[in-house]
């Protein structure tokens, strides 16, 4: 995908940074020494997408890089290297799809093609409806409980088909779901359960040990 194509074509005329975020960014810019103030452009990235409906407009990269005194071209090149930023409008669900080798051994295009079916779109697009956008990414790092589906901040694990389709329609329906693995797996136990510890038997006293408590109580 170009960056051309990453970055919308209808574009606001201007863009403010909220008296609350005005507040947070000096408190982020305040942790880095001074000349160092570039390694704040990621959190500045991420207010500014918090703020504009979950994407990143052309005057919200301008006004970064004018408070961290860097090239427009350095900010925006930090914004489309991740995927975790938006560079034109996305839906209501913002549905990154991990479908690296763990979670694709583990049912990734069952997970695919459940969205697929359901909304009719692929890759970088967004639903009829307006509510769902799908990117296609790179290891979201919870390998253990693939495949990985990201909701906006959330992450659903342990997916196939089925359960996907269930997950979306209970976003459809706005209801609140429990994140992590939707077979209620408790952090990166085992899929069959815990089994650490699961089989070790109680330490039985030694011969010695036995005879002298006898002699004690004697």
């Amino acid at each position: 995908m170009s960056i051309e194509s990453r970055i919308a074509s209808n574009q606001p005329d201007n863009f403010k940074f909220s008296k609350e975020n005005e507040s947070q960014i000096k408190r982020i810019i305040a942790k880095y020494p001074k000349g160092r103030q570039a390694s704040a452009v990621m959190p500045l990235l991420d207010l500014a997408q918090r703020q504009h409906d979950n994407w990143i407009p052309m005057k919200a990269i301008e006004l970064i890089a004018g408070k961290l005194d860097m090239a427009e071209i350095r900010v925006l090149e930090v914004a489309t290297f991740y995927t975790m930023f938006n560079l034109k409008p996305v839906g209501q669900f913002f549905l990154q799809a991990c479908t690296t080798t763990p979670c694709w051994l583990r049912g990734s295009d069952e997970m695919m093609r459940a969205i697929k079916d359901r909304y009719d779109i692929n890759s970088g697009e967004t639903s009829a409806c307006g509510k769902f956008s799908l990117l296609e990414v790179e290891c979201l790092g919870a390998c253990v409980n693939a495949p990985i589906l990201q909701v906006n901040d959330d992450f659903y694990e342990d997916l196939d088909y089925q359960t996907t389709c269930d997950l979306l329609e209970c976003l459809e329906a706005g209801k609140s779901l429990p994140v992590g693995s939707v077979l209620g797996r408790s952090g990166s136990e085992a899929i069959n359960g815990a089994t650490t510890l699961a089989t070790v038997k109680p330490k039985t006293a030694s011969a010695g040990a036995k005879k002298k408590r006898s002699s004690i109580n004697a």
